[in-house]
């Protein structure tokens, strides 16, 4: 049944950034819908939520599956009648991860891999929630992109990102940022908000153990674009409360 609580579903939130989002936005009283591949991840990490007195409830999301698409929506809208925050946390690297560097060699099995999971599946996700944000008093969206999809940075010399060339993965993350910039556009006389997000370089599976930052810090950017308020950015390159150039 509709309430004045907010609600915010995020997908691949059975561990790393997602977890955490789902841990940060809970903690501010947000009823967060965990979204994992299997049942048992999505159960565990609610029940873990919830031992921390949290309103969590674990949702089956393999955001390439149309049914799994579907009944998640389906789920929302039978519970709680809208959506307020959605958070396309999901996502996945390309073959040999973020420093092997390769262009004219990426694969053709490699862009659709990386294609369906971090745009094609993002857009479809956002396609079957979207009638439930639009009834919410202010909807938003987060998108997890990456600065490595900044082709202002990737084409400066001397660029902190430069050695990072992993082709399918940054182009995914590109091709995400202008999602966002096209549907924030499309939904300017909404209530919703639409931006893309950079957690840093961040200590998970796809980051590694040498980068810079701690989960819990990874997650506070999305969590910040999930509740902004209306005088918020709407289409934009968001890190730490910073604009990013695209």
């Amino acid at each position: 049944m509709p309430s004045d609580k907010k609600v915010a579903f995020i997908s691949g939130a059975n561990r790393g950034i997602g977890f955490e989002t789902a841990r940060q936005l809970g903690q501010k009283g947000v009823t967060v819908i965990v979204g994992a591949r299997t049942l048992q991840e999505a159960k565990a990490a609610a029940d873990k939520l919830t031992s921390e007195n949290i309103e969590a409830h674990a949702v089956v999301l393999d955001v390439t599956k149309e049914a799994d698409r579907k009944a998640a929506a389906a789920f929302v809208a039978d519970k709680f009648g809208k959506l307020d925050i959605l958070i396309n946390n999901a996502g996945i690297g390309g073959e040999g991860g973020l420093l092997n560097a390769h262009t004219i060699e990426t694969t053709e099995s490699e862009f659709q891999t990386v294609f369906n999971t971090n745009l094609y599946s993002v857009v479809a996700v956002t396609r079957e929630f979207l009638p439930l944000l639009k009834k919410s008093a202010a909807g938003r969206i987060v998108n997890l992109s990456s600065i490595l999809g900044s082709l202002t940075l990737q084409a400066m010399p001397n660029s902190p990102i430069a050695p990072m060339k992993a082709f399918a993965y940054n182009a995914s993350k590109t091709a995400l940022n202008q999602f966002t910039v096209h549907l924030a556009i499309e939904l300017k006389d909404t209530n919703i908000k639409v931006n893309s997000a950079h957690p840093g370089w961040v200590k998970t599976e796809l980051g590694t153990q040498y980068a810079q930052m701690e989960i819990a810090d990874g997650a506070k950017t999305s969590v910040d674009l999930a509740l902004i308020g209306p005088d918020g950015p709407n289409g934009k390159f968001i890190h730490a409360g910073k604009e990013l150039p695209w």
